[in-house]
C-alpha cells in the first residue's frame, strides 16, 4: 500500500512538471523574443554623403551586437523626408514590419522647406499616434535650426520635440546634433550633414533614450 502511494506521489509530481514545461518555455521565448526597431528618419539617418555602413544606425545595430540584445533594425530613412512625407510611409511601415519601436527623426526639412510651425507639430502628432496605435513605443529625435531662420521661428521650432514628447510620454532625444553642432570638423563639405567621424556622437545621443525601451 506504502509503495502504491509512493508511487502515486511521484506520477502526480511527474505531471505537474510535465504540465508547468510549456508554461517555462513560454515565459523564456517571451522573455528573449527579437524586437524590431524601426527608424523612420531623414538623411541625418539615411547615411547621406557617407560610406554605406557608416552611419549611427549602422554602428547602432553593432552595438546591440555586442551587449547581446537582440534587436533587428529597419532603416527606413530617405533623404529629403519631410514629417508630411514620413506620414504617408508610416502605416504601411507598420503593417509590414510590426515593429516594437519607432524612432521618428523628422522634422528638420520642414522647417528648410518653411513649412508651418502649426503643420509640423500635427504631423509630429499624428506619427506618435500612429505607432502607438500599433503598440510600439516610441523615440522622439529632437532637432533645431540655425538662428538664421529668426529667433522666434527658431525657438519654437526647436520647442516643438519637447512638447511633444511631455504631451504624449514618449522618450526624448533633447537635442539630436548635441556635441557636433558647434564644430565644424564633424561636418561634411556642404555643412549641413555630419561627416563620420561624427555619427558614433550621434548614436550616443540616441542611445539615452532608446537603450530602457529595448529591455
Amino acid at each position: 500500500m506504502k509503495a502504491t502511494r509512493r508511487h502515486d506521489v511521484r506520477w502526480r509530481r511527474l505531471l505537474a512538471a510535465l504540465l508547468a514545461m510549456p508554461l517555462l518555455m513560454f515565459a523564456a521565448s517571451a522573455y528573449s523574443a527579437p524586437k524590431t526597431l524601426l527608424v523612420l528618419g531623414d538623411s541625418l539617418s539615411a547615411e547621406y554623403g557617407l560610406t554605406r555602413g557608416s552611419g549611427w544606425v549602422a554602428l547602432l545595430d553593432k552595438r546591440l551586437q555586442q551587449e547581446k540584445i537582440s534587436t533587428g533594425i529597419i532603416n527606413a530613412s530617405i533623404s529629403g523626408e519631410t514629417t508630411i512625407g514620413g506620414k504617408t510611409r508610416l502605416p504601411a511601415l507598420l503593417s509590414k514590419h510590426a515593429p516594437d519601436v519607432v524612432i521618428i527623426e523628422l522634422g528638420a526639412n520642414d522647417a528648410l522647406r518653411g513649412l508651418q510651425l502649426s503643420a509640423t507639430q500635427t504631423n509630429l502628432q499624428a506619427l506618435i499616434d500612429m505607432a502607438r496605435a500599433a503598440k510600439a513605443k516610441v523615440v522622439l529625435v529632437g532637432m533645431q535650426i540655425p538662428p538664421n531662420y529668426g529667433a522666434d521661428y527658431t525657438n519654437k521650432f526647436s520647442q516643438l520635440f519637447p512638447a511633444a514628447a511631455k504631451r504624449n510620454k514618449t522618450a526624448l532625444v533633447p537635442f539630436f546634433l548635441k556635441d557636433v553642432a558647434d564644430k565644424p570638423a564633424l561636418f561634411q563639405a556642404d555643412r549641413m550633414h555630419p561627416n563620420e567621424q561624427a555619427q558614433q556622437t550621434l548614436l550616443d545621443n540616441v542611445w539615452p533614450a532608446l537603450q530602457p525601451l529595448l529591455k
